[in-house]
């Protein structure tokens, strides 16, 4: 009996010796420069990381089955892009290479949500999710089949004042998706003028009863009235207020252009009595749409305060005359064209001011498209924080990761572990050098992906490696959570 006690003990001892041995963590990365922008954390620290989540945030050094060597670089919370389209393999491949480890349709979103979350189920390189689309909802209302694209053309179900049973129609098209898990609804209303003011109000009625935010275009641009920039701002606003909706407005620079101060400031009013409206910006001095959509309906011109000039072919740089806009127009099929509206010194304002988050805009397809898609987080890096020093690292990394996260912390729990390095985070992770990090997209070659991320990991698994992308599809699906 002594003998086999013994040779328990012995076992458990050599158990004991063999479990202090393992390391603690799957994943350390080594002594970069840590940035938490919840906490203001700017300093030197091994980061470990284990079951995809990370662990522990250190002064002293950590060990673990692999070692990511960060000297030199700096270590951020993974980005996320709260204003994606198409969202594609070739659109998420040129996102993690700028950074990104979230991408989420939610300016527009879909109106099939299981649909959209099934499809990037186990093959998807980063996070993703969606809205459910108040634009679309209105396309199946008005007993129509939704098409490929962006944004539904203009058309019957854009412009046509929807009667009570369109409106019961809409509201089902958007409960299902809530309930399927859409983080919040996506209005486009400058694609949809049949959109009444009391259907906006119903629409932003849905979003507070589910406790999800409405990702909102405006209506319209420009300084003439009615349907300026600050009404169609106003209008949101007043809907949040009426309603208790929390409200996000997308692109502010190329909504509000000139006036994208003015509108700032009502913003900044609304929050500072009690509403939760929140806005976003891109560091790029052209937009981009389809040239079908209602944006150009008749007199487009007086309302954003353009010409047929100030719109370019992105793929050749052609610059449009009425008659060349009038026959692309009527082409058959999507044609995605940019507007140069926003000088340089609008875009820097928005980017800077504190309300405004980033978010890219990103439009990809078939290889053409806007080179936000690209270059949108580096570009804020290269040109805010190393060029101009407008903004501290801190702030930039904060406007691209704490700030998104806590918009969608009201629809999901998942969001209070992103946009942080902290233990319990999530481990979406961005390694870059400063020095060097840049984008590279243009207008003429917008598929050019960002340099001088090192690194980047999604829930642990490093899908960018010493600036290589790999093949790894560890993201997962953000969703609602009831």
């Amino acid at each position: 009996m002594r003998s086999l006690l013994s040779a328990l003990c012995v076992l458990a001892a050599v158990s004991l010796t063999l479990g202090a041995q393992q390391p603690a963590f799957d994943l350390v990365i080594r002594g970069g420069r840590v940035i938490d922008p919840e906490t203001n954390l700017d300093a030197v620290r091994d980061v470990g990381i284990a079951g995809g989540r990370i662990t522990a945030v250190s002064a002293a050094p950590l060990s673990g089955r692999e070692t990511l060597d960060a000297r030199g670089l700096v270590v951020s919370p993974g980005f996320i892009d709260l204003h994606t389209h198409v969202n594609d393999a070739a659109t998420y491949r040129l996102a993690v290479q700028d950074g990104v480890t979230t991408a989420l349709d939610l300016e527009i979103g879909v109106s099939d949500v299981p649909a959209f979350y099934t499809a990037r189920r186990g093959s998807s390189p980063i996070n993703f999710g969606t809205a459910v689309s108040h634009p679309w909802a209105r396309v199946v209302a008005f007993g129509e089949t939704p098409t490929p694209g962006i944004v539904p053309a203009s058309g019957r179900a854009m412009q046509t004042v929807a009667g009570a049973t369109e409106r019961l129609a809409i509201r089902g098209v958007i409960e299902r998706g809530l309930d399927a898990g859409a983080l919040g609804i996506g209005m486009g209303l400058v694609y949809t003028p049949g959109a009444t003011r009391s259907e906006v109000i119903e629409i932003f009625g849905i979003a507070a009863a589910h406790r999800v935010p409405v990702f909102v275009h405006v209506r319209s641009t420009g300084r003439l009235e009615p349907g300026s920039s600050v009404e169609s701002v106003g209008e949101v606003i007043a809907a949040a207020a009426i309603t208790g909706a929390s409200l996000h407005i997308v692109h502010l620079n190329s909504s509000c252009m000139a006036d994208s101060p003015e509108c700032l400031a009502m913003i900044a009013g609304a929050r500072a009595r009690g509403l939760d409206v929140t806005v976003e910006g891109y560091p790029y001095g052209a937009g981009m749409t389809d040239l079908k959509s209602a944006v150009f309906n008749e007199g487009w011109q007086q309302k954003i305060g353009v010409t047929e000039r100030d719109v370019a072919l992105p793929e050749t740089g052609e610059r449009l005359t009425p008659e060349t806009f009038a026959r692309y127009r009527a082409q058959p099929g999507a044609r995605l064209v940019l507007i140069y509206t926003n000088p340089d010194p609008v875009v820097d304002a928005v980017i800077t001011h504190p309300l405004t988050m980033v978010a890219s805009d990103a439009v990809m397809q078939n290889g053409q498209g806007h080179p936000r898609a690209a270059g949108t987080f580096a570009r804020v890096l290269a040109r805010y924080v190393r060029e101009q020093r407008s903004l501290t690292l801190v702030d930039a990394v904060r406007k691209m990761s704490l700030m998104p996260a806590r918009r969608l912390e009201g629809a999901t729990v998942s969001a209070r572990r992103k946009g942080r390095v902290q233990a319990g985070a999530d481990a979406d992770l961005a390694i870059f050098d400063l020095a060097t990090v840049a984008d590279r997209a243009t207008y003429a070659a917008p598929t050019q992906p960002s340099v001088g991320f090192r690194y980047v990991l999604v829930n642990g698994t490093v899908v960018v490696r010493e600036g290589k992308l790999l093949e790894a599809t560890p993201g997962q699906a953000v969703v609602r959570e009831r």
